[in-house]
C-alpha cells in the first residue's frame, strides 16, 4: 500500500508519526467544547463592543500563511469560513516553543481539522479574526484536498469534475459551498412539504419497503429472496397500494415521505434509488388535489426563494396560482396538430412513427400514447402546467373518468419539461380493478417488462369498501433540481448510484517518452501522481516542475533538475 502513496500522502503519514513522538494524539477520544460559530461571529461581531471575548471553535484548516513568529490560517465550519491568527508565544507562553515552531508550521497540513480558542479582532485592513490563545489537533488528515483558489472574484482550479464531485462527495462539500447549499435547500424543501401536511392534519406514516409484490407504478423492480421465508420480495417501486390499505382501515389523510427502487435506466433525471412523498386524502377527488398541489408547492417555492419566480436552466419559470391546465389529448393537439382522441392501437402506432417516434409490437394503446407525449410535448412545457384527463391504458389505478368514455381522472404536473408528480381520482370499484390488473398482466405476457402483478390482498382489501380519494406522488429529487437550478439529479443526491469504479492502469513508459519525457524522470513524474499520460496532460507546468524537483531534492536522487519552459514542452508535446 504504501507504495502507492503519493509524495503528499507519505509525507502527511510521516507528519502524524511526529506527532505521536510527541505525545500528541491525533486524533483524540474527548469532544471538543465549541461555543460559536463562523456565521455568529462575522455577523454580530461589533469591534466597539468588544464582544466574542472567549470564543471556542472546531473546523478544517483550509490555508495557512506562515510568517515567521506569527501566521495566519482559515478555518472552515459547518457554518463558512474565518481567519484565524496564530502568534507563537500567545500558544507557547513558556520557554517550550516546539507547539508552534514544529506542530503548526511543519505538521500540520491543509484538511487537518482543529480547534481554537481565543477571542475576537480586527486586522490592520479591516478582516475579522480569531486571535488563537491555544489549539488542539482533533483530526490528522492523510490525504489532500483538492486546492481551490479564488482572486479577484476569479476562481481556479475548481473542484468540477462531476465524476469525482459524485463518487467523493465528502470533498464536494468540503471545498464547494453551492453543493453544500443545494443539500440544505433539499432539506428545507421537505420540512415546508411536511409543514404544509401536518398543517392540514394528515398523519405521517411508514409503510414497507420489502414486499411480496411490486405495485402502485409501471416500473422493473429490484428483486431480492429472503432465507427464512424462502420467498422472492422486490425492493419497493411505491407505496402506493399499502397507504390505500390504510384509507380502507378508516385513516382519512395518510402521506408518507419514501425510498423507492426501480430497476431502470440511469440518465440526468433518473437515478435506481429516489425520494417521493405520496399523500392520500378521502372524500377528495383529482380535481380538489389539483388546487392543493398549486398551493403546496407555491408555498414551498416562497419559503425557499421568498418569490414564486425562480430560474430554472434557461428559463424564468413562475409558480404562483393558478397554473395552466391542458387534457392529455388537447395537449397532444396543441404541439402536433393530430387529434388522436378517436385512434385505435394500429393508428396510433402509424402516428407515432409518422413522428418518427420508436415504438413496437409489445406497446399497447396506453404506451404509444405516452410515447407521444413524452416526445413531442413534455419537453415544451415549461411552466407549471397540469396535464388531465389520461386514457384509461395508460392509468390502471385510476378511477374512470366521471363524464368521459375511456379516460380516467388523473393528472401530472409539468415542469421545466419533466413531470414533478402524478395524482387520481383512486379507483375504489374492486371489480374495474381487478379487471385492470387483468389488463396489465395480457401487458406483461406481451413482453411489457413494466407492467403492474396482480395483488390479490389489495383488492380484498377495497372489497371491504374504500372511500372515494385523491391520492398524489411528488418526486422530490426532481421538485430540488427545479428549485435549486441543479443540472442532474446526481446534483441533489448525496451519494448517487454510480458505475463500478475502475482504477486506471499506469501508461508504460514509453508513452511518457513519446512526450519527450527522458527515461529517468518517469518514475518520478509517476511518483508525483501522474500515472498514466492523460492525467499528465491535466498538469499544471509550474505545479508538476514544484513536486518532481521537490522529490529530486528530498530524496536525493542526484537528478539534473528541468527547466519550467523543458517541463511545458512536456506537457504541450
Amino acid at each position: 500500500m504504501l507504495s502507492e502513496l503519493s509524495e503528499q500522502e507519505r509525507q502527511r503519514r510521516n507528519s502524524l508519526e511526529e506527532l505521536r513522538k510527541l505525545n500528541i494524539d491525533p486524533y483524540p477520544a474527548e469532544g471538543y467544547e465549541v461555543n460559536t460559530t463562523t456565521t455568529e461571529i462575522l455577523e454580530h461581531y461589533d469591534e466597539e463592543k468588544g464582544n466574542f471575548r472567549s470564543v471556542s471553535l472546531a473546523g478544517r484548516m483550509m490555508n495557512r500563511r506562515v510568517m515567521g513568529n506569527a501566521s495566519f490560517a482559515e478555518l472552515q465550519d459547518e457554518k463558512g469560513r474565518i481567519q484565524i491568527y496564530v502568534k507563537r508565544d500567545n500558544i507557547c507562553p513558556g520557554e517550550d516553543k516546539t507547539y508552534y515552531n514544529k506542530v503548526f508550521k511543519k505538521l500540520l497540513d491543509i484538511g487537518d481539522i482543529i480547534g481554537v480558542k481565543g477571542s475576537i479582532f480586527k486586522t490592520k485592513v479591516g478582516e475579522i479574526s480569531i486571535n488563537v490563545e491555544e489549539f488542539m489537533v482533533l483530526s490528522k488528515s492523510l490525504k489532500p484536498l483538492p486546492i481551490v483558489k479564488e482572486k479577484d472574484g476569479q476562481v481556479y482550479d475548481a473542484f468540477t469534475d462531476p465524476e469525482q464531485r459524485y463518487r467523493q462527495r465528502y470533498l464536494d462539500l468540503i471545498v464547494n459551498q453551492s453543493s453544500k447549499d443545494v443539500f440544505i435547500q433539499r432539506t428545507r424543501l421537505i420540512q415546508s412539504m411536511r409543514s404544509f401536511l401536518n398543517e392540514q392534519g394528515y398523519l405521517e406514516v411508514e409503510t414497507p419497503i420489502l414486499q411480496p409484490i411490486y405495485g402502485g407504478a409501471a416500473a422493473r423492480p429490484f428483486k431480492t429472496h429472503h432465507n427464512k421465508l424462502d420467498q422472492t420480495l422486490y425492493l419497493r417501486i411505491a407505496n402506493e397500494l399499502y397507504l390505500k390499505r390504510l384509507i380502507v382501515g378508516g385513516f382519512e389523510g395518510v402521506f408518507e415521505f419514501a425510498k423507492d427502487f426501480r430497476n431502470e435506466g440511469m440518465d440526468r433525471y433518473h437515478n435506481p434509488e429516489f425520494t417521493q412523498m405520496e399523500l392520500y386524502v378521502a372524500y377528495k377527488d383529482y380535481n380538489w388535489m389539483m388546487d392543493a398541489v398549486e398551493e403546496m408547492i407555491e408555498r414551498i417555492t416562497l419559503d425557499l426563494h421568498q418569490t414564486t419566480r425562480i430560474q430554472v436552466g434557461e428559463n424564468l419559470v413562475d409558480f404562483k396560482r393558478p397554473w395552466k391546465r391542458y387534457t392529455m389529448f388537447e395537449a397532444i393537439e396543441a404541439f402536433t396538430g393530430i387529434d388522436i382522441s378517436a385512434m385505435d392501437e394500429q393508428q396510433l402506432t402509424e402516428t407515432a412513427r409518422s413522428l418518427d417516434i420508436e415504438v413496437d409490437d409489445s406497446m399497447g394503446k396506453g404506451k404509444l400514447i405516452d410515447e407521444i407525449f413524452g416526445e413531442k410535448v413534455e419537453p415544451r412545457l415549461i411552466q407549471p402546467t397540469f396535464i388531465t384527463d389520461y386514457p384509461i391504458e395508460m392509468s390502471p389505478l385510476a378511477k374512470k373518468h366521471r363524464s368521459q368514455e375511456g379516460l380516467v381522472e388523473r393528472f401530472e404536473a409539468i415542469v421545466n419539461g419533466k413531470e414533478i408528480c402524478n395524482a387520481y381520482s383512486e379507483l375504489n370499484d374492486p371489480v374495474d380493478q381487478r379487471e385492470r390488473f387483468e389488463q396489465q398482466l395480457m401487458l406483461g405476457q406481451r413482453g411489457d417488462e413494466e407492467a403492474m402483478m396482480m395483488d390479490e390482498d389489495f383488492l380484498r382489501a377495497i372489497e371491504h369498501g374504500m372511500p372515494p380519494t385523491a391520492g398524489l406522488g411528488i418526486g422530490i429529487d426532481r421538485l430540488t433540481m427545479i428549485m435549486t437550478n441543479a443540472h442532474s439529479i446526481q446534483d441533489v443526491l448525496f451519494f448517487p448510484q454510480m458505475r463500478p469504479e475502475k482504477k486506471p492502469q499506469p501508461d508504460n513508459h514509453q508513452k511518457f517518452k513519446e512526450m519527450g519525457i527522458p527515461e529517468e524522470w518517469i518514475p518520478v513524474i509517476q511518483k508525483s501522481g501522474y500515472t498514466t499520460v492523460d492525467k499528465l496532460r491535466g498538469a499544471k507546468p509550474g505545479k508538476l516542475h514544484n513536486e518532481i524537483c521537490g522529490i529530486n531534492k528530498k530524496h536525493q536522487l542526484g537528478l539534473t533538475n528541468p527547466s519550467l519552459d523543458e517541463v511545458k514542452q512536456w506537457l504541450e508535446s
